[in-house]
């Protein structure tokens, strides 16, 4: 694959307000002062939203269609729960085709610590976790706590739905069945999800219900089935992919560590967790892209990528899985596979490449995305 454009060099950057995907054969790309549209395949740029006044961009969130939600505010120890850290106290709607923002409103200010991961936005629905984090990240917890939803167009109130008590809430995720909340109850990690029409508790389970999960960090992997990635702080906890029915009960568990090495990196598609994984060999470790049952979690097929340096990227879509490896002393690499066998489909080495912190796939379009001083913001690269 050779570079087809790069963007130019930006000024210094800051560490929250990142974000990147794609809408139509644009590439969107948000950072701390503004969002910004590209045309895919020429690079340039479509539209730009820059951020009012002195305030930054906390948190962007895009699953799909038209429309992304953003939260911003200005730093300062007068608005911040954190001296010095940014408030996040406006919440917006963007119209990602156009660059215009439709609607925002004001939210229950806190810093940007404290709302990753608690705005999120699918089905239509932006959803927000009121109340302060919780054990589930390592912050206290104090106030009222509950999942608020509207309609992600318009910014109109939809429902909002109180916690069960003596729980807090911790991260959530919307699909088009439920919104899923990680919550902490009295010392163990529960799955709540809520319809969502109304906000109604549809189910809530414990993510380990032999053993139980006093305080982890969890990440959702899939919305629609409900998988989490859970990393029990324990010593002696879970640390594991789990998975769970529609109705909320347990279906699988992938370890985090096995026969297959230690996972690193996982991703969701067609009834299958695909995950990159470290391997300890006799003499270095090698690297492995391994395929699990959803529903059984059983290994379905693994395939060694070799002594490379490490994985840039992986993504499952459409039954066909892609891989970025680097090394420094070979080529890095851009790999494609059959994700219901595991056959190799497409093997190429990637001229001048640089990596990124977010890759994305557009028909045959290979697009990294970056943060910081001194580097090009977009790389997009073709086949040859």
């Amino acid at each position: 694959m050779k570079p087809l454009w790069e963007a130019p060099y930006e000024r210094g950057d800051s560490d929250h307000g990142n974000g990147a995907f794609l809408v139509g054969d644009s590439v969107v790309r948000s950072r701390f002062d503004g969002v910004t549209a590209f045309d895919v395949r020429t690079g340039r740029k479509r539209w730009e939203y820059q951020i009012p006044g002195r305030a930054d961009l906390c948190t962007v969130s895009h699953t799909d269609g038209t429309i992304a939600l953003i939260s911003y505010g200005e730093a300062g120890p007068k608005n911040s729960s954190v001296a010095g850290d940014t408030s996040c106290g406006t919440l917006a709607a963007l119209d990602v085709t156009t660059g215009r923002e439709l609607w925002q409103t004001s939210r229950v200010p806190g810093s940007e610590a404290a709302v990753t991961g608690r705005i999120t936005s699918g089905g239509g629905l932006g959803v927000i976790l009121d109340g302060d984090d919780s054990p589930l990240t390592g912050a206290q917890s104090s106030g009222s706590h509950a999942v608020r939803a509207f309609d992600l167009l318009t910014g109109a109130a939809r429902w909002q739905a109180a916690v069960p008590e003596g729980c807090v809430t911790g991260k959530v995720v919307a699909g088009p069945r439920d919104v899923l909340a990680a919550l902490s109850c009295t010392g163990e990690v529960k799955l709540a999800a809520f319809a969502p029409a109304d906000g109604k508790v549809r189910w809530i389970v414990p993510l380990d219900a032999r053993r139980g999960v006093a305080e982890a960090s969890v990440s959702f992997l899939s919305a629609d089935p409900p998988v989490v990635w859970v990393q029990d702080r324990k010593q002696s906890g879970i640390r594991a992919i789990l998975t769970f029915s529609s109705d909320g009960q347990p279906q699988s568990r992938i370890d985090n560590a096995g026969p297959y090495g230690d996972l690193k990196w996982a991703a969701v598609d067609g009834g299958r967790v695909i995950t990159a994984a470290d391997y300890q060999g006799s003499q270095s470790t090698l690297k492995q892209l391994v395929a699990f049952d959803l529903a059984t979690g059983q290994e379905r097929w693994r395939e060694d990528l070799g002594n490379v340096d490490g994985f840039e990227d992986l993504y499952a879509e459409g039954n066909r899985v892609t891989v970025i490896t680097t090394s420094s002393k070979y080529d890095d690499r851009y790999y494609v596979f059959d994700a219901a066998t595991g056959d190799e489909e497409d093997d190429r080495g990637i001229r001048d490449y640089a990596s990124g912190v977010s890759v994305l796939h557009h028909k045959g379009l290979l697009i990294t995305v970056r943060w910081g001083a001194r580097e090009r913001p977009i790389s997009v690269y073709e086949r040859w």
